[in-house]
C-alpha cells in the first residue's frame, strides 16, 4: 500500500523549530563519530571536550543555516534564537543528568551559541533561493 507523500512527509514549517531539529540531527551524527573514533582510539579522552565543542559548534551552524534558510529574511536574528534555545537546552540537559549548579562559566557559553548561530543564520539567508 502507498501513502500519498502528504501523509507520510515530516516537514517543520516554522524556522526555529527546524533549525533545532537539524542542529539536534547534526549533535547526534557528531557524538556518533566522536564515540567511534575514540572506541577504535584515533582520539584519546584528553582531546575529548575540545571535539566536543567542535561538534556543538559545527551542529549550531548547520541548525542557524536551516533556520536562516527557511525564513528567507533576518536570518541573523532566527539563527541566533536557534542558537540560543539549542544551548539552553544543553545546559538544562546537564543540569538535570548530572546534578550540579549551574556557574557563571556555563552560562556564559550562551555568548558563543548566540554569535554562531547568528552566523549560520546570514549563511542561510545568502543560501535561500529568492
Amino acid at each position: 500500500m502507498n501513502f500519498p507523500r502528504k501523509m507520510t512527509a515530516f516537514h517543520l514549517n516554522h524556522p526555529t523549530l527546524s533549525g533545532l531539529w537539524y542542529a539536534f540531527l547534526w549533535m547526534l551524527i557528531g557524538a556518533l563519530v566522536l564515540s567511534l573514533l575514540l572506541q577504535y582510539s584515533l582520539l584519546e579522552e584528553p582531546q575529548l571536550p575540545w571535539s566536543t565543542y567542535l561538534v556543538h559548534a559545527i551542529s549550531i551552524v548547520m541548525g542557524g543555516i536551516v533556520s536562516g534558510k527557511r525564513a528567507g529574511q533576518k536570518g541573523w536574528y532566527q539563527g541566533a534564537i536557534t542558537g540560543l534555545i539549542y544551548g539552553v537546552l544543553l545546559l538544562l540537559i546537564s543540569f538535570l543528568a548530572l546534578d550540579t549548579s549551574l556557574t557563571w562559566s556555563d552560562l556564559s557559553l550562551m555568548i558563543p551559541t548566540l554569535i554562531l548561530g547568528a552566523f549560520g543564520g546570514v549563511l542561510g539567508v545568502n543560501f535561500s533561493n529568492r
